[in-house]
Parts: structure tokens; C-alpha cells; sequence
């Protein structure tokens, strides 16, 4: 649900900044977050790692004083969409803005700027893409995000993936989604039934960074998934403030592997305007990879990469680094 500022800090007991700058970045990314994800924020802690997510702060519009280049398309998506709502990138496999709608608000996605009234896919857009996809027989995987894509009703989701799976040569469905930490109500018999009709192999890939996100509901949510046989990954991003511990990050990939998910990857924060006050150096990141490495098996350790505009896969960040 959307809300002002003045209704989330009073909804987490915490006292407003009283800054003009913040309420005006509210209105250039205004404030999204469902009931469930607002229960699991500590009341009355302003630096709760959940909280920092979603709330607006000055810092997205001050100037920035280390001359460290944000802009609104870090990834330079626009170079990539060749027919609204398909983004063809890595080899072998293409991306489709199946929702335009999120049911949170991350203060940094790297798609808060994007132009989703022009790759929102209608029904007309939909049979360009599937033929975008059937001229192209290297395509053996397709990724539904958004926005995202489980805030499309069932019916309107199992109409795209039968488009998907008639083509032959795709094997691999993968579904890029907060809806089940977030609002994990939204995992439905109904909603298992569509996704477990397809002849695709079906991965889904969730999105936490704090283990505060994995509350018994959530829990109850990935075990549904898991029941007809969704292979779960997580990818978390390096945001300062809100999991940039050895101790938050490893507490996180526990407990994901205790759920039977496994950790993908930890990405460096796209460099998206607003987003200035979440990063994270290089040199810091990768001492917080060694750390990890010294105390956890290897195992349950993501990959620390980052995404790079025109190249053609992730960077992986190596402790050569320092």
C-alpha cells in the first residue's frame, strides 16, 4: 500500500526529519510497502534494516560530494529492449517486464527510473515478444520481473507462461519476485496450480537481504513453493545500513540454507540516482566476503558480483581485490 512519510514513522513509532528534501524524495519514488512487510519492522528504532529500505531520506537528493556517478540507467537497459517489455542482454536467455507493479518500494532499485508505460506488455505486445522469442532458437531460458512479476493475477500469468512454453526451444521458466517474503499470502493453491502446470522448469529467485524479512508466514510461503518442486534461490544486495555485517550477512545465508534456499548472488548496489547513500566500497566489500569465507562452509556463500552495463555477464568480485 502506498503511504506518506508521516503515516510510515508513525506506524513505526519513529520520529519524523522534518526536511523538505525528504518529502520531496517521496514524491519522485513515492512509498510503497504491504502490511506484512510493515509488521516485521521494529517500532521505534529508526536505523531498523527494514525500515531503511523503504524510507526516504534527504540523502537521495544532496549533491554528490565524492563525485561517484549515479544515473537513472546504471545498467543501460535502453541498449537491450529490442520490443517493448523484452530486455535480450546475456546469451541465451531474455528478460520480460511481465508487471510494471511492485508490492514494496526498495529506496534502491535499479529500476526506479525505468520507462514501464512504454514495456508494459498488452496482449499485442505479448505475441511480439513470443515471436521475438521463437526467431531466436539460442533463447532456452526466460525470466519474468517487473515491477514483478507475481503481482499479475493467476489468470493473466498462466495465459503469458503457456505463450512461453509453446516455444519449443525454451526449457526454463525463471521468475525474479518479493511477493513471496513480502506478501506471502499471495502464495496460492490457485497460484501453485498455474505454475505447476507448465512443462518449463520452473526457478524462482527471491530477494532478501535481512533475515528480520523470513517471518513464519514467509517461511510457511517457501515451503508451498518448494511442494511441487520450485527450486528457490535468493539474491541479496550490499546496502549499507542495512546488511553490510558479517555477522547480518551470515546470520542471512544460515538461515536461507536452513529453508532450503539456495544463496545466489550478493550484488554491489547498481549506481541508480537516489541510491547514493546505500553503497558499499569495493575494498569493503570483499573484506566482508573474507570474513565470511573464514567462518562459513563455502557452500552457502553467494556470489559477490556485480551487473555492468554492456557486458555480456556478471562481474565476480575476488579477494584479490585487497
Amino acid at each position: 500500500m502506498h503511504m506518506t512519510i508521516a503515516e510510515l514513522l508513525a506506524y513505526c513509532d519513529v520520529a519524523p526529519e522534518q526536511s523538505p528534501l525528504q518529502a520531496e524524495a517521496a514524491i519522485s519514488f513515492n512509498i510503497k510497502a504491504p502490511p506484512h512487510y510493515l509488521q516485521q519492522i521494529k517500532k521505534g528504532d529508526a536505523t531498523d534494516p527494514l525500515l531503511r529500505q523503504i524510507l526516504p531520506i534527504t540523502a537521495e537528493l544532496e549533491p554528490d560530494v565524492d563525485q561517484v556517478l549515479f544515473v537513472n540507467d546504471p545498467l543501460e537497459e535502453v541498449n537491450f529492449n529490442p520490443v517493448p517489455g523484452l530486455i535480450h542482454k546475456y546469451h541465451g536467455r531474455v528478460l520480460l517486464i511481465a508487471n510494471p507493479s511492485c508490492a514494496i518500494h526498495c529506496r534502491y532499485c535499479f529500476r526506479r527510473h525505468f520507462n514501464y508505460q512504454d514495456n508494459t506488455l498488452s496482449t499485442n505486445e505479448q505475441q511480439a515478444v513470443i515471436r521475438y522469442i521463437q526467431e531466436d532458437s539460442s533463447i532456452h531460458e526466460v525470466i519474468l520481473s517487473g515491477g514483478d512479476p507475481l503481482s499479475s493475477n493467476d489468470k493473466h500469468l498462466a495465459q503469458l507462461i503457456n505463450r512461453i512454453s509453446s516455444v519449443d526451444h525454451v526449457k526454463t521458466l525463471r521468475i525474479h519476485t518479493r511477493i513471496p517474503t513480502t506478501v506471502p499470502e499471495r502464495i496460492t493453491d490457485d497460484l501453485l496450480a498455474v505454475l505447476n502446470q507448465t512443462r518449463l522448469k520452473v526457478v524462482m529467485v527471491l530477494h532478501v537481504n535481512h533475515v528480520q524479512e523470513l517471518s513464519f508466514a514467509v517461511k510457511e510461503s517457501i515451503e508451498l513453493l518448494q511442494s511441487i518442486g520450485i527450486r528457490l534461490l535468493n539474491q541479496s544486495v550490499l546496502l549499507a545500513g542495512v546488511n553490510d555485517s558479517a555477522k547480518s550477512l551470515s546470520n542471512l545465508f544460515f538461515a536461507l540454507h536452513e529453508l532450503d534456499i539456495q544463496a545466489y548472488y550478493l550484488h554491489m548496489l547498481d549506481k541508480v540516482s537516489g541510491a547514493e547513500h546505500f553503497l558499499i566500497s569495493d575494498k569493503q566489500a570483499v573484506a566482508l566476503y573474507q570474513e565470511l569465507q573464514a567462518t562459513m562452509p563455502a557452500y552457502m556463500l553467494p556470489k559477490l558480483a556485480r551487473e555492468e552495463a554492456m557486458q555480456a555477464n556478471k562481474t565476480l568480485l575476488t579477494t584479490n581485490l585487497i
